[in-house]
Parts: C-alpha cells; sequence; structure tokens
C-alpha cells in the first residue's frame, strides 16, 4: 500500500509539475487554437515539445487513474489497466480504395490482425473508401485517419483543407509510364508524335518529365482514357499512365509485357501514400495518433521479413483478389518505401520539393507553406537511431 501511494503521489507531482510549467509559459493542454500554422523553429506545424508535452501529461494522468483504480477495487464494467497503465483508445481508419495490398493499407492490415494495435491499447475500426470518400469523412471526423498520396496532400492545403501527413510511406511516386515492349520506344524523346493516355487530368509527373528531357508536351497527343490497361495493349494509346504497382503486372499476365519510366529515374520529386489525420484531430489526441502510426509501421515492418504471411493477411480482407497480383503489388511497394531512416519518414526538402513541382506546372494556384502540410513529430517519437521502438 506504501508502495501504490508512493507512486501515485510520483505522478500526481509530476502532473502538477506540468500544469504548473504550462502557466508559466502560458501554454495550455493541447488543443487546435494552440497549434500555429507555422513555426519558424522547424518544419512542423506542431511544435514538438507541446506534443510530447501533451503526451507525457496524458500518460501520467492516466497511470494515477489506473492505480487508484486497482486501490479502490475499480468497477468490473471499467476496461482494464493495462501493464503500460493507458486507457484503451478507439480510432476509426479508412483506406483510400478497395482492399488490396498498397502499403499503408498492409501495415494497418497486418497491425491488426498481429495484435500490434492491442498492444499499443488502441482499438481500430478498419473500413474502405468507396468513391473517394474518405478525405470528406475524415475532416467531418467520422474517421481519425486514412490516406492520400503526397501531391493530393498538398492540393488539399491549398484549398484550405487541413489534413496532414503524419508519415510518407511511399518515397516515390505511384505513378509511372508504360509502353508496350515490342513498341520501340525506348526513351522519353520517343515519346513526340505518340499519344499519351491519362486518368482524370494530365499528371503533374509527364509534365515534369517530358520537361527534363527536353520534349515539347505539345508534340505529345494527351488523350483522357478508362481505367481499364488494355487501352494500351489494344492499340488506342502509345503511352499510358499507370500505377507503377499495379497495371504493369496486368498487362503482363495479360501477355503484353511492357517498359515503365519512372519519374524519379528523371529526377521528379513526386511522393507516394502517406498516412494522414486532420490537424483537429491531431491536436484533440496527438497521443491516439502516436499509438496508431508506431502499430502500423510495425504492421509494414512485419509485413517487410514475412512477406508469404502479409499476403495472407492481406487476402483475409480482399478475398476476390489474385495472389500472385497481390505479391508484386506488394513487393513493389515495399521496394519503393525503403529509407534508411525507417518505413514513413519524410522530410521538409522533399515536401518543399513536391510543393514547387506542382506550383510550376499549375496543379496549384499559389506556394503552399510546407509546415501545414506534414510533421515529423511522430516519427521522431516512434524511431531512435533509425529503429522503431516498442512499445
Amino acid at each position: 500500500m506504501l508502495h501504490l501511494t508512493g507512486m501515485r503521489l510520483f505522478f500526481l507531482r509530476a502532473f502538477a509539475r506540468g500544469k504548473r510549467a504550462n502557466r508559466q509559459t502560458g501554454r495550455r493542454s493541447c488543443r487546435s487554437s494552440d497549434l500555429p500554422e507555422s513555426s519558424a523553429r522547424g518544419p512542423s506545424p506542431f511544435a514538438p515539445s507541446l506534443l510530447k508535452g501533451a503526451l507525457r501529461l496524458r500518460l501520467a494522468a492516466s497511470l494515477v487513474l489506473a492505480l487508484s483504480l486497482t486501490a479502490c477495487g475499480g468497477g468490473s464494467d471499467e476496461p482494464a489497466p493495462t501493464s503500460a497503465g493507458r486507457d484503451l483508445k478507439h480510432v476509426t481508419f479508412m483506406a483510400g480504395f478497395k482492399p488490396q495490398a498498397n502499403l499503408p493499407f498492409v501495415g494497418v492490415y497486418v497491425a491488426q490482425e498481429k495484435g500490434f494495435f492491442r498492444e499499443q491499447d488502441l482499438i481500430v475500426t478498419v473500413r474502405h473508401a468507396q468513391s473517394g470518400e474518405h478525405l470528406q469523412l475524415l475532416l467531418a471526423g467520422e474517421v481519425q485517419l486514412t490516406t492520400a498520396n503526397g501531391s493530393n496532400v498538398v492540393q488539399r492545403n491549398a484549398e484550405g483543407k487541413p489534413i496532414v501527413a503524419i508519415a510518407l510511406i511511399g518515397q516515390k511516386s505511384e505513378q509511372g509510364f508504360a509502353v508496350l515492349q515490342s513498341s520501340g520506344i525506348a526513351a522519353v524523346k520517343d515519346w513526340e508524335g505518340k499519344t499519351f493516355g491519362y486518368k482524370g487530368s494530365v499528371p503533374t509527373e509527364f509534365l515534369a518529365t517530358v520537361k527534363a528531357n527536353g520534349v515539347d508536351a505539345a508534340k505529345v497527343k494527351q488523350q483522357a482514357v478508362s481505367f481499364d490497361p488494355r487501352v494500351l495493349s489494344e492499340g488506342l494509346v502509345d503511352i499510358l499512365a499507370v500505377f507503377v504497382s499495379n497495371e504493369p503486372d496486368t498487362l503482363t499476365r495479360l501477355g503484353f509485357p511492357t517498359k515503365v519510366f519512372d519519374p524519379s529515374d528523371y529526377g521528379i520529386p513526386a511522393l507516394g501514400l502517406t498516412y494522414i489525420a486532420s490537424r483537429d484531430f491531431i491536436a484533440k489526441d496527438p497521443d491516439a495518433v502516436q499509438r496508431f502510426l508506431k502499430a502500423a509501421l510495425r504492421g509494414i515492418e512485419y509485413a517487410d521479413q514475412n512477406r508469404e504471411e502479409a499476403l495472407s493477411i492481406v487476402l483475409k480482407y480482399a478475398p476476390q483478389e489474385d495472389r500472385e497480383h497481390q505479391r508484386y503489388m506488394l513487393n513493389t511497394e515495399l521496394d519503393r518505401a525503403k529509407n534508411a531512416n525507417g518505413f514513413g519518414w519524410q522530410t521538409a526538402a522533399q515536401w518543399q520539393a513536391l510543393t514547387d513541382t506542382l506550383l510550376e506546372f499549375g496543379a496549384i494556384k499559389q506556394p503552399v507553406s510546407v509546415s501545414t502540410v506534414f510533421t515529423d513529430v511522430f516519427l521522431r517519437e516512434a524511431y531512435k537511431d533509425g529503429k522503431l521502438t516498442w512499445p
């Protein structure tokens, strides 16, 4: 009993010291109104000391509560305190597309099935977007975490939508440009006089790639096409915008091997998929964001080291998909996610280069501060010397 009382007193004093420090510096608990749009001290939109302080205070408060419940024989209907003394939290993650082996999805699937979220005292509901509604639901607070590619994160911020990349999983763009191996197209210069097919709108990566290779974009016919990659094999276009981890394998399996031009090979600073949260949720519950990200990153690490098991897990969520195609997708995305500092690492330089490119080619109309686009606070908390800390 003396030991219990002493521990409780320790954490109460720690909590009180934190509150006194906050009063002395004029800070309150971490709320959206306390977080500046940008910070002169670094690239993150959220001051690291503030977020870390919030995490520590929440942990101290949780430990005090857990110890009090233990001393008083807390009610049986309350969640049992974990070994870390933390309360269970619940978040909803919505993948930005159907179930498949996109790497950010895989990280969540594996973390769910291997119990990594539970080890972080987190209950995660996994959902999938049907028609691009995930960003709207994120901003409405119906889901707390989702995915988006780097260009979308910047473009949505340019529109005033407060979404923040908490980890950059795809270190390279998802986008590539496929030609049939039998086409004789060996270099970007050979695109002149040919027809380029794209979905939706002309990708910035295309405009940047032709410029980097001294090609006049006006000399390449640009045509909107459907999502069916057979427009390439049937000769309707000569060059097709593809997802590097998807359509090239589909076409090869149909008997039409391709050559893929990768924008990153020409120094184009495009970025792949990210985990994102709203600025409001990050301010409201940074601890939940931290727990989610650590478990999802561990899921990606586990998938990298146990690829066949990871594929089996993917197929639990996507039973209709072909295992071999999912293997191609997983292997390709893992290869494009490597970073010496660990999966998910991101820097201001990466985001600034992307933002400058989007501005140059008209994808955004005005500059966007990268300090509002991403934060590395949670990554720095999750990693030590390039290694993911656990739990």
